[in-house]
């Protein structure tokens, strides 16, 4: 009896310590629009609780802690110092969604993504992260509907955006053009995602702001900043085929310098695909990159920013094996922005880029350059905002400068200067309604063509909707490979260029209507698109009969029109929905040269879920699918005579990919993705069926070095 009494009055003491030990804190957690926020996690270094229906939570917790955090998916985490009070209700404030976020690509001066009077889609650097894409190829076929990347002669990748080819879409760097191309498209492997923010797309015509090729389109990739003073990532991937990807970003910055270096290499293995007679594309070449990126940001003074980068991208391909192909890019640029007052501010921006091809042998180890396409550009924008209204003029020169030992005329080089003036002025009369007018001139040396192109947007917002109505002109001058190269196309025919090509010119049409939601527990948002496109003297390859080959011509008027909407849905318990739609009708009239594969109707969709049920641990789940239906086309039915065709069918397809990523101790991120879940595999493949081999998994790691030593 003695030891049950002093057992009792043991257990009793004992529960009085852990009594004086802890503390009992309670409260609501709200939104700033006072909406309960449910599921909110409550945390502090070894426990944690979440918010019920009515935002209401409990916590038991040690006398010792003395922060705690709260935090909610799509909003910012707020750290709370602990008093001795026993009542903490708090309100979290929203992430920047979306709408909210600032761009620049459509306007060229920052504007909230929601009060852009044109289009503009954003993929945020969180969209990025769940696609886990290795280059702005893999991203925008996952993000994008009405968009496909396919082979062309040789395994050169094209594109096709909405009726429009690669060389009508303008891909941009922070704002700064691109040198180079491989069969009328960039090299878009040197457009990798390490180090990107965000990518904003502006679908239409935009050459009144950025010129030539920007008929179809202008797809700009934006740096990532970091408020770091110092931060360093490492990251590995591996996957089937023996594909490897090994990247390293290093941000250093000390008072008014930051620095930021981004290191890439991939490689893969040769990708067999069939032993089908009937497959044009039996195997893919293994191939491997490096991409070094280095961007240096000087603030002497808190008006004056300058900023300074260079680049290094290496491409070889093993497209034979006493051969390779190589492709390397050298690039360099300076900016100055310069914060004139409140009302005014000038950049002024000078860029450098050189694409070169040559052959290596593999047996006398000679690299033999025979293709470099150099351009020099310099730009001068100035803004001067009266009131909400912004008046934006701009010019810009560029040289262009191209080597190839394929010239007709033989001569070894041909050389263009190009200079345009452009002005636009972004009026706002009322909180409701925005009006965009703008105009550019442009002048090439090598066609002595000039061009006038002009836009017209209106905007009107009211309660939770807004109206886009917008008219743009788009044009492409003929370039100085279509204009003097005559080229060999794998033994099978010739290809010539014509120095009398006119500009490709377009007049886009398009109507949108946009409209907002936020309830209790999520946020909605729906996007309608009509447009029409008018284009005329699109630059396209027809037989010539004299020549017994293919010859640049311009082909007479066509239109694309079509339809785009997207719904976008985030929860609040970290459920995000993303389904994308996109109808284009390409008309061309019969007897063009041209022949048209556009797919009328295809579909993206995404489903994440993602949460943080504690500090040290959280997760992401991604499926997303895209679906491409059949196309009817027009393939030429012989080699020898390119003027009569038959009908063929492109069959249509659907791809799916699960992705898992996996947050630890802040600093590890571990992700697992299977690709083609469903195992698609063309019966056939050709040129615009998808290059897979089945469902292929890969696991990667990452590393924020620098959050190891976070507190």
């Amino acid at each position: 009896m003695k030891n049950i009494l002093l057992f009792l009055l043991n257990l009793l003491v004992a529960v009085q310590t852990i009594a004086q030990q802890t503390r009992q804190i309670s409260g609501v957690v709200r939104s700033a629009d006072g909406q309960a926020l449910v599921g909110a996690t409550i945390s502090y270094d070894g426990g944690g609780t979440t918010t019920d229906v009515n935002g209401r939570y409990q916590l038991s917790l040690p006398q010792n802690v003395e922060k705690i955090k709260y935090s909610s998916v799509g909003f910012k985490t707020q750290e709370v110092e602990l008093t001795n009070q026993t009542k903490y209700d708090i309100t979290l404030r929203e992430e920047s969604q979306d709408l909210e976020q600032v761009v620049v690509t459509a306007t060229r001066t920052p504007k909230a993504l929601k009060d852009v009077p044109v289009l503009t889609r954003l993929i945020t650097q969180d969209d990025i992260a769940k696609v886990d894409a290795t280059n702005v190829q893999d991203l925008l076929q996952q993000e994008l509907p009405g968009l496909e990347f396919s082979y062309s002669m040789n395994q050169q990748t094209s594109l096709n955006m909405s009726g429009f080819g690669g060389n009508s879409v303008l891909f941009l760097v922070d704002g700064e053009r691109m040198a180079g191309e491989t069969l009328d498209n960039i090299d878009y492997s040197r457009l990798n995602m390490t180090g990107v923010g965000r990518i904003e797309i502006v679908k239409g015509a935009a050459s009144t702001l950025y010129g030539s090729n920007a008929v179809g389109g202008v797809i700009n990739l934006i740096s990532a900043e970091s408020d770091r003073n110092w931060a360093l990532n490492v990251n590995s991937r591996y996957g089937k085929h023996d594909e490897w990807r090994n990247g390293l970003s290093l941000t250093l910055g000390r008072n008014k310098f930051s620095s930021r270096t981004d290191v890439q290499h991939t490689s893969i293995g040769e990708v067999k695909l069939s032993d089908n007679e009937e497959s044009s594309l039996q195997r893919i070449y293994a191939n491997h990159t490096w991409n070094v990126k280095e961007k240096l940001t000087f603030r002497p003074t808190s008006d004056l920013k300058l900023t300074a980068r260079a680049g290094f991208f290496f491409r070889e391909r093993n497209s034979a094996q006493t051969s390779h192909d190589r492709y390397r890019d050298y690039s360099a640029g300076l900016r100055g922005l310069w914060t004139i007052s409140t009302d005014a501010d000038l950049e002024l921006a000078y860029s450098f880029d050189q694409y070169d091809k040559s052959d290596y042998s593999t047996v006398s180890h000679k690299d033999v350059r025979d293709y470099s396409n150099v351009q020099h550009i310099v730009r001068s924008v100035f803004n001067h905002r009266y009131g909400k209204n912004t008046l934006t003029i701009g010019a810009d020169y560029m040289r262009d400068y191209l080597l190839s030992y394929q010239f007709a005329s033989g001569d070894s080089t041909h050389k263009q200067h190009t200079t345009d003036a452009f002005a636009q002025f972004d009026y706002l009369p009322t909180d409701r309604i925005n009006l965009l007018a703008g105009i550019r001139y442009d002048h090439f040396s090598a066609a002595d063509q000039n061009s006038l192109t002009g836009k017209l947007s209106a905007m009107y917002k009211w309660d939770k909707t807004s109206l886009r109505l917008g008219y743009a002109g788009g044009f492409r001058a003929p370039t100085l490979k279509e204009m003097y190269m005559s080229f060999d196309m794998a033994s099978i025919f010739m290809i010539y260029g014509n120095e009398n090509l006119n500009s490709e010119r377009s007049h886009n049409f398009s109507l949108t209507a946009e409209h907002n939601n936020r309830t209790t527990h999520a946020t909605h948002n729906l996007t309608a698109t009509g447009y029409m496109n008018f284009v005329s003297n699109r630059i396209t390859t027809a037989w010539n009969t004299e020549l017994m080959g293919m010859a640049y011509v311009n082909m007479s008027r066509l239109r694309v029109s079509g339809f785009d909407a997207c719904y976008m849905m985030k929860m609040t318990n970290g459920l995000g929905v993303r389904l994308s739609y996109a109808f284009v009708h390409e008309h061309i009239e019969k007897g063009e040269p041209e022949t048209s594969s556009t797919r009328p109707h295809t579909l993206v969709a995404r489903i994440d879920y993602d949460r943080q049920p504690t500090t040290k641990y959280g997760f992401c789940v991604t499926l997303g699918g895209r679906f491409l239906s059949p196309v009817m086309v027009d393939e030429y039915t012989s080699v020898s005579d390119y003027t009569t065709t038959a009908s063929a069918e492109y069959p249509g397809y659907t791809i799916w990919k699960l992705t898992l990523s996996q947050r630890i101790m802040n600093w590890l991120k571990i992700n697992f993705a299977a690709d083609n879940i469903f195992n698609y595999q063309p019966d056939v493949y050709y040129s615009n069926s998808p290059s897979t081999s089945g469902t292929t998994c890969s696991f990667g790691v990452s590393i924020d070095v620098d959050r190891i030593f976070d507190k």
